[in-house]
């Protein structure tokens, strides 16, 4: 989306098959100002990219309308949980009207075949007509009026098979009932088949329900995350604690957690210590402990501890509706693998009711006698069973289910595209600070040059330091922490200059300081000397060397060492038996990088690239034809993350990286990305599954329903086992789809 476009999602509500999405979808590409659209028979969603001068989110709206669809204003994007509020009360006002068509239905189902038992007289036609109508006009009015609506819109879809194929056999059955003379004296034996449209009715009316509930049990991750938040919080206010609604909370408000209790808000903690339950957030069951500085996020679970809290962040802007924004944007967006789905959803409607006319027409003038009612039956037996629905839902279900079940184990996958792109990769490149590493340096040692212009440690960490602070780089940040840990003095510096992805200059006291790595040294021609071996052996240690010069001399030299995440090496491992190949890309020098590497089963390394260089290198592995996930969590990650097939970030880095990266893991633990492909993997092969069913079930049963066997076998299909194949092929898909929510990473049962 170009900076001069605005997104909207738009709900849709009368979509009931691929073929309605696609329709509205086509429509709202074709608009005016409209640059993308995408519409989601799952979540009932159009998400649509237009430029705001050219249209507008209520005239898109109109647009959706003139389909034959209702659609509204959507709300505010801060108000996405009200809207799934009102999407849980929509599909409950759903099952409700459907469990209600149900009942007469069945009922009536029941009783008219009850009768046809009996004999056809005079007396059961009729009787049979009179328990049909409320069945035909109001149970299953909606497939009626809906193929209605889409004719005059010049279109076709589930609701046209449907009401053409009962419609002609209650409409024959009508007329034979009432005007029976009439056929009688043109040798037409009357037949009624008001039994099969009951049926049929009524099975797909159960399918429909079955459907309906098992959609709903798709978005129960989000309703979970949602259920986690508290009620009211215990504010202190005036001295005093009072127990305010959640709504009321504002930043900057001092909130009480005692033991047991849930975190109200994000915020720092100001007083106490405790032990928080952060696994609804990471997947980890495993408490962290918290003390005065630390951050807590609501929705978390308080221990055994109590503290006190400054609130900075409340409503849409806390993490967790972030991550409800996130999964729900997820679960609304399309895997590209969705496309053939639509593509042939676009011409299967048409084709379906050209196979129908041609089965009558085949019927009518080489079927045996009564000639006229069984081309009838078996083209009403080709349109019940053409129904495209399991076709449509194969794919979203998939994706709503799989998005759902990576939020709760810490996974956030952003969308069909990057869960299809996941499963093909064959190539991961970790960054290594704060990746495979734990991004938390510290200082391991100082030494001083032999012949070096200084003789205290001390004082070359205090200038070493002095200079750092005005970096941000993590090993900055270590040397920093060091020599408050031993109570330096902090000394001005002026002329700071930063030398990217090498080190830092700047001069304290009239003196020039440089702090870097090596080829810093080298790039302001200063000879490193006897120290080039020290930092050879720090290097060979798993340790960064960080060279400090004085006046164009060496001074000395601080080895840093940032620890090894412990299930770094795990991670690797189970990639490789993954199939997949991992690199370790880094700005660290090439002896601490190897060492690093190897402690975690790395062979592959790729030292000393400056920030602007890591998007050249994911670019230069692409064109050697590798599908490339890249993982990192900094700031300067985010254009590799960017430029990946699939950019992984930690979800303990930045926000930039965080939202560079199609998939977040929100403990950041490299663990994550095994489990992300893992869950990838999985998806796309139920996705297959699903689309393989959905065609193999058209494939086989139209030339079925069409009589193909019924020459050399005699076999022929009714209408009524059409409509129960119908509804068991969407609700196999949906129920093929849930069984993601029982996925559990290889080795985290």
């Amino acid at each position: 989306m170009t900076a001069a476009h605005e997104s909207c999602t738009i709900p849709v509500t009368g979509m009931t098959c691929a073929a309605c999405s696609s329709r509205v979808e086509r429509t709202l590409e074709r608009a005016q100002g409209v640059s993308a659209a995408n519409v989601n028979l799952m979540t009932g969603g159009a998400t649509v990219e237009y430029d705001p001068a050219v249209t507008s989110p209520e005239r898109l709206v109109e647009t959706i309308r003139d389909t034959g669809y209702g659609a509204e204003l959507p709300l505010p994007e801060e108000s996405s949980e009200p809207l799934l509020e009102a999407q849980d009360a929509a599909r409950a006002a759903e099952l409700r009207e459907l469990r209600r068509k149900l009942a007469v239905s069945g009922l009536a189902t029941v009783l008219v075949t009850m009768v046809s038992l009996r004999g056809m007289t005079d007396t059961g036609r009729y009787a049979m007509l009179l328990l049909t109508l409320p069945v035909v006009g109001w149970a299953g009015r909606h497939f009626y009026s809906r193929a209605w609506t889409a004719f005059r819109h010049h279109a076709a879809d589930m609701n046209t098979l449907m009401a053409v194929g009962t419609g002609a056999a209650f409409l024959y059955s009508a007329a034979v009932t009432v005007f029976d003379d009439w056929f009688a004296a043109r040798g037409i034996q009357p037949f009624e088949y008001y039994e099969p449209v009951v049926w049929i009715i009524t099975l797909v009316l159960l399918g429909n329900l079955l459907e309906a509930r098992a959609k709903s049990q798709t978005t129960g991750a989000i309703r979970r995350l949602i259920a986690l938040r508290p009620q009211t919080a215990r504010v202190v206010r005036n001295g005093r604690e009072e127990e305010v609604a959640l709504a009321a909370l504002e930043p900057g408000d001092e909130v009480v957690v005692r033991p047991g209790e849930t975190v109200p808000a994000d915020g720092v903690i100001l007083d106490g210590t405790s032990n928080v339950d952060e696994s609804m957030l990471t997947g980890e069951p495993i408490p962290v402990p918290k003390r005065v500085g630390d951050k807590v996020i609501g929705a978390t679970l308080n221990r055994n501890g109590a503290f006190r809290f400054r609130v900075g962040a409340v409503g849409s802007a806390t993490v967790l509706s972030r991550i409800i924004r996130l999964v729900q944007q997820a679960q609304g967006s399309k895997a590209p693998i969705q496309r053939l789905a639509d593509r042939i959803s676009a011409v299967f409607v048409p084709v379906v009711i050209a196979i129908a006319v041609v089965t009558f027409v085949v019927w009518f003038d080489l079927g045996p006698e009564p000639a006229y009612l069984h081309a009838l039956v078996s083209a009403v037996t080709v349109l019940i069973i053409a129904c495209p629905c399991a076709m449509g839902l194969a794919v979203p279900t998939a994706v709503m289910v799989a998005t759902g079940r990576g939020a709760e184990l810490g996974v956030l996958i952003k969308g069909g595209e990057p869960l299809e792109r996941s499963q093909a990769l064959d190539t991961v490149v970790f960054d290594k600070t704060g990746t495979i590493t734990e991004g938390r340096p510290a200082v391991q040692k100082v030494e001083l040059a032999a012949d070096g212009p200084l003789r205290d440690e001390g004082e070359l960490l205090a200038l070493a330091a002095a200079v750092e602070r005005l970096s941000e780089h993590p090993l900055a940040e270590a040397i920093v922490a060091e020599a408050a840990r031993r109570g330096l003095p902090e000394r001005a510096v002026s002329g700071f200059e930063s030398h990217t992805g090498v080190g830092v200059v700047g001069v304290i006291e009239g003196r020039r300081v440089a702090v870097g790595n090596l080829a810093l040294m080298r790039e302001l021609g200063i000879d490193a000397g006897s120290l080039a071996a020290r930092a050879e052996a720090a290097a060979a240690a798993a340790q960064t060397p960080m060279y400090v010069a004085l006046e164009q001399r060496p001074a000395g030299l601080i080895a840093v060492a940032d620890p090894i995440k412990p299930a770094s090496a795990d991670a690797v491992a189970r990639l490789s038996r993954l199939g997949l190949e991992t690199i370790m890309l880094t700005g660290d020098n090439p002896r601490t990088a190897e060492s690093v590497a190897r402690s975690v089963g790395i062979t592959r390394v790729l030292a000393e690239v400056p920030p602007d260089r890591k998007l050249g290198e994911i670019r230069r592995l692409q064109e050697q034809g590798r599908v490339v996930a890249m993982v990192g969590d900094g700031l300067n990650d985010a254009p590799a993350l960017a430029q990946a097939d699939v950019g992984i970030a930690m979800g303990t880095g930045t926000d930039v990286a965080v939202e560079a990266g199609a998939v977040t893991l929100m403990r950041g633990d490299p663990l994550g990305v095994v489990s992300a492909i893992e869950l990838a993997r999985r998806s796309m092969r139920i996705i297959r599954q699903n689309l393989f069913w959905a065609f193999v079930y058209n494939v086989i049963g139209i030339p079925v329903a069409a009589g193909v066997l019924y020459p050399a076998f005699g076999l022929r299909l009714t209408p009524a086992f059409a409509a129960a194949a119908m509804a068991v092929s969407s609700v196999s898909v949906i129920s093929n789809s849930l069984r993601l929510r029982r996925f559990v990473p290889r080795g985290r049962a």
